[in-house]
């Protein structure tokens, strides 16, 4: 009988540990997870075109939800499917980028990616994000997993609505985005692919080009992003080449349009959603990640060997200084061309001019998917 007691209790304290385990405090900064699975047959290139327009836009409107006054991280995880230069023993899926943090690096993925042929298994690629990526158990994160293409959702070897069941029951929302006519979406299972995990479906012409609103705020607000760029510091190996990355991305997002430049700025002046303590010293030693005093001056930008621990500590205060200025001078300006883009939209939707893209696919689902699990929309004019 002692020996059922014990055995009972070590069971009872076991699974009261693993709970705990699973489920973090309360008060623990929430998240936001998006997963976006991208088909790149042939046919795709104005998909990828428009989340190359609109990525920056979506990030600006997931970085204005708050919960209990807090804004939540932000991880987005990037796959390609349907790509005759992927394994065929692969399903033809590949993940290009697992959840994370680093907006640079998801511009740069993004702006990676070509199209070629293919068989689109979307069952087989929504289990794979499934199973690869570390999914918060928190039901009070929001996980969304966004999957848009053509053809048969039903395809592939691997059923659509197992991998659907699965993602119910971890409270991750299936959202699909077809490219094509409504109810031939309806007929190739995308809506179903969604509606069995209660996630969102929806269509879009993918080949229309995004109709950008320009505003008399663009300049100023792209002048003061160089001036920030300025202020960021590459140290360690990385350093150097990671700081370029940041301006290249700046140079793919003019590529595609001032307004989506724009957008990347108004990111950029967002202090908790654009870190680069991998590779910014300043961001680093804010975080707690290196300690200045110890790092030996090869690993330091040019600007600070041989300066003592004082004049380091001082350059770095005044360069957060700067920094907060110029994010503070971009924060204020985009919501002066937030009003004037809302005015611009109120005259398109009245001329019957508003359509769907990828991008307000997404947003609009991501906003009323928080709200219903407690999060709240920043009190500010909308993107």
């Amino acid at each position: 009988m002692k020996n059922i007691l014990l055995t009972f209790a070590s069971i009872i304290f076991g699974s009261i540990f693993a709970f705990s385990q699973r489920v973090p405090p309360p008060d623990s900064p929430r998240k936001v997870q998006v997963a976006i699975l991208f088909d790149t047959s042939n046919s795709m290139d104005g998909l990828i075109d428009q989340a190359k327009s609109r990525i920056w836009n979506i990030v600006n409107e997931v970085s204005s939800l708050q919960y209990n006054g807090q804004t939540p991280a932000i991880e987005i995880a990037l796959y390609q499917y349907g790509n005759d230069g992927l394994s065929k023993s692969g399903n033809y899926i590949e993940q290009l980028l697992a959840l994370t943090s680093d907006l640079d690096v998801i511009s740069e993925k993004l702006f990676g990616l070509s199209t070629n042929g293919g068989s689109e298994y979307c069952g087989a690629v929504v289990g794979r994000s499934l199973a690869d990526l570390n999914w918060s158990v928190n039901p009070t994160d929001l996980k969304m997993i966004y999957i848009a293409g053509n053809e048969s959702f039903a395809q592939g070897p691997v059923d659509y609505k197992i991998e659907c069941k699965r993602a119910a029951d971890r409270g991750i929302f299936i959202n699909t985005i077809y490219c094509g006519n409504y109810d031939q979406g309806v007929r190739e299972f995308w809506q179903d692919g969604a509606s069995c995990s209660k996630g969102d479906y929806f269509n879009i012409d993918s080949d229309r080009k995004i109709a950008h609103i320009d505003t008399p705020y663009d300049e100023e607000i792209n002048t003061y992003n160089d001036s920030l760029n300025q202020t960021y510091y590459g140290y360690g190996s990385a350093g150097m080449a990671r700081k370029s990355t940041q301006t290249f991305q700046d140079s793919n997002a003019e590529m595609e349009s001032v307004a989506v430049k724009t957008e990347r700025s108004i990111s950029k002046s967002k202090k908790g959603v654009y870190m680069n303590s991998s590779w910014d010293l300043n961001d680093a030693v804010e975080e707690g990640e290196v300690d200045l005093t110890k790092m030996d001056d090869k690993d330091l930008p040019e600007e600070f060997r041989g300066k003592t621990t004082e004049e380091k500590e001082k350059m770095l205060e005044e360069n957060s200084a700067e920094r907060d200025r110029f994010q503070a001078k971009i924060a204020e300006l985009a919501k002066s061309r937030q009003a004037f883009i809302d005015e611009e939209r109120k005259k398109k939707a009245a001329a019957g001019e508003e359509v769907d893209d990828f991008g307000t696919s997404v947003n609009t689902s991501i906003m009323e998917k928080a709200v219903e699990i407690g999060f709240e929309k920043e009190a500010q004019n909308e993107e």
